[in-house]
């Protein structure tokens, strides 16, 4: 079997956790900001662990995360 090619674009933004979960960065982060309250900005900053039903598509794109 060939190798499987990795989404580049999808690889810079998920990580996996230790237990094997996919992580991933919030979204609004990089400009407006000055609208935007502190406690806003800060949970923001916070990664999330992706839903589990899109969890299995990203792991089809990044096949050796």
């Amino acid at each position: 079997m060939p190798k499987i090619k990795t989404n580049r674009g999808a690889a810079k933004r998920f990580r996996k956790t230790g237990t094997g979960k996919i992580r991933r960065n919030k979204a609004y982060t990089s400009h407006i900001l000055t609208k935007k309250t502190t406690k806003r900005k800060r949970d923001l900053r916070q990664s999330v662990i992706v839903a589990k039903a899109d969890a299995r598509n990203i792991a089809q794109l990044v096949p050796y995360l």
